[in-house]
């Protein structure tokens, strides 16, 4: 009996051997430093912020090299797939705009080194493990899930690391006939890799971010393939995928470092190039006194689902992703405010190599700066969309005045500082719900009167301006130049520096009756240009709010 023998037991149909393969995926043409990066998530779920964030880099490293950026779906984990989740996958990197250059979806394959998806290709792994199989590197081990465990019970007991070696390895130790007989006998198994390593033996390693590593030897016979489905693990799987797909550059969190040596020691058994790493840092937040990771669990913002609701700005997330990807980005944005994020060149020696800190307030900040910069009409579409998935209200408010929109969203936008009110497209409806009669007269109101709060004076101070001094057609100057009529003629200081002066000799001052009439028709003492909102709202409309306030 031979190991070929076993290997022809285990793959009756697999008749070529590995080199088949690289003359189907034959080198990429690539030019000097252009990187073929990769997204490979598992489509068991919401596409989560760490998973985009290595996305966000993989695509930079692509577009900075003028190279490649392909999506690989990892579907080996059958048992935990949620159908919906490609299609996330896809629709989040579409939202995004950060599509990559080889795909597989919805039946469509974009590139020439697909399957892009693991579970189409299986044959591809069953014949790198038969090879394995056949140059002693691999067996079929047979032992259940009660052996294993009984195994791991007395590794704890007896102060042993728990794990498939050494002389934990029962399988590992049965003959050629033996693990025959056990196959034709119809047991069942997995296949496990048969490592050469030493775990007491250390190896240095540099990752790109993490700088120069010293790692123990992988000493584990760790699973290659399953035994329900016959589908690789991640372990074989993306060691197989990487290496035909031509991958440059592999882009995965930190906690992927621990399964490293067992990565490097099967390209190695393949006679296989090893790609670049780069192990990125866990994504981080404060609570309270403490930092922790941010959690799928507890944290809404773990999900991409949470930046799409709320509405975010796609730049604001990637800038505020761009920030921690590299210290020195907001630095270089600053000089370069007309460049996108892609003309950054990305250094993984510039990267956090421990938590990457994640601040929602700053996301809100360069939420507030994207915005702010927008023209009104890009305000109004971007909102525009986002109510149709979210607010069917405010849709069919922005669908009935939306040139009305534009103007109330054009209100302090185009000068040398605008306004930053806006933190996103679901907060835009709380800050201006008052100039849509529509929602004002159905909120319960509470006006928020400063200084003046008599209710007779505020009515005198609203009716009289109404009856002697408002005008639709006023420019601002002239606007202005009434409501100091108003306060003369009323009592109050049209003149600051003479109410500063003598402010006993006056009700208030200029500054309070402007309040009392924003408040009269806004019920906020807050609020964007007091001329810009009464020009937009006209004569008939204010004059129906102060009645409103009067009864």
């Amino acid at each position: 009996m031979t190991n070929k023998d076993l290997a022809d037991l285990i793959f009756p149909e697999i008749k070529h051997d590995i080199s088949y393969y690289d003359e189907i995926y034959k080198p990429r043409d690539l030019k000097e430093g252009e990187k073929v990066t990769r997204f490979a998530p598992s489509p068991t779920g919401f596409i989560h912020l760490g998973g985009f964030f290595q996305a966000l880099i993989d695509y930079v490293l692509a577009k900075n090299s003028n190279g490649l950026f392909y999506l690989r779906n990892e579907d080996t984990d059958q048992k935990r797939e949620i159908k919906e989740a490609t299609k996330l996958i896809m629709d989040t990197l579409k939202h995004y705009d950060i599509m990559p250059d080889e795909y597989e979806f919805d039946g469509k394959i974009v590139g020439k080194y697909g399957p892009y998806v693991q579970s189409e290709r299986k044959e591809i792994y069953h014949t790198f493990i038969k090879y394995l199989i056949e140059i002693g590197r691999a067996y079929p081990c047979f032992c259940t899930k009660e052996d294993l465990e009984k195994k791991r019970k007395q590794q704890e007991e007896r102060k042993f690391r728990t794990g498939y070696y050494g002389i934990w390895s029962h399988c590992r130790k049965l003959s050629l006939e033996e693990q025959i007989e056990k196959i034709k006998a119809g047991e069942k198994y997995v296949i496990r890799f048969k490592s050469l390593g030493n775990f007491e033996n250390k190896f240095k390693f540099d990752d790109l971010v993490k700088g120069r590593l010293e790692l123990p030897e992988n000493d584990e016979d760790f699973v290659i393939m399953k035994s329900d489905n016959g589908l690789p693990t991640y372990h074989l799987a993306h060691v197989v995928d990487d290496y035909l797909m031509k991958t440059t550059h592999v882009v995965r969190g930190e906690e992927w470092l621990s399964s490293l040596p067992k990565h490097l020691e099967l390209f190695k058994a393949f006679g296989m190039k090893i790609p670049k790493y780069i192990h990125t840092p866990l994504l981080v937040k404060k609570e309270e006194n403490s930092v922790r990771k941010i959690s799928k669990r507890k944290d809404p913002e773990a999900t991409m689902t949470y930046y799409h609701e709320k509405g975010y700005p796609t730049l604001a997330v990637i800038e505020a992703l761009m920030t921690i990807i590299n210290s020195n980005y907001e630095e270089w944005h600053t000089a370069n405010p007309d460049k996108g994020f892609t003309d950054f060149q990305y250094s993984p020696k510039k990267m956090s190599s421990s938590g990457a800190f994640f601040d929602l307030e700053k996301l809100d900040n360069i939420s507030r700066n994207i915005i702010s910069k927008m023209k009104a009409a890009d305000v109004y579409d971007a909102l525009y969309t986002w109510a149709k998935q979210y607010d069917e209200e405010f849709k069919k408010l922005l669908e009935k005045y939306k040139e009305y929109s534009i103007c109330l969203f054009n209100i302090e936008r185009e000068q040398k500082k605008p306004r930053k009110d806006f933190v996103n497209f679901s907060d835009i409806k709380n800050q201006v719900w008052y100039m849509y009669d529509e929602l004002f007269e159905k909120k319960e109101k509470e006006y928020h009167f400063q200084k003046i709060t008599d209710k007779d004076e505020i009515q005198k101070i609203c009716n009289t301006y109404m009856a002697k001094y408002y005008h639709e057609k006023d420019d601002k100057d002239t606007w202005f130049n009434k409501i100091k009529e108003l306060c003369d003629e009323l009592g109050y200081a049209s003149n600051m520096k003479e109410y500063k002066e003598n402010p006993d000799h006056f009700k208030g001052n200029v500054a309070d009756v402007s309040t009392v009439l924003r408040v009269a028709i806004t019920t906020l003492s807050m609020t964007p240009d007091l001329y810009e909102i009464m020009k937009l709202l006209g004569k008939e409309r204010i004059q129906k709010r102060i009645r409103i306030l009067n009864s």
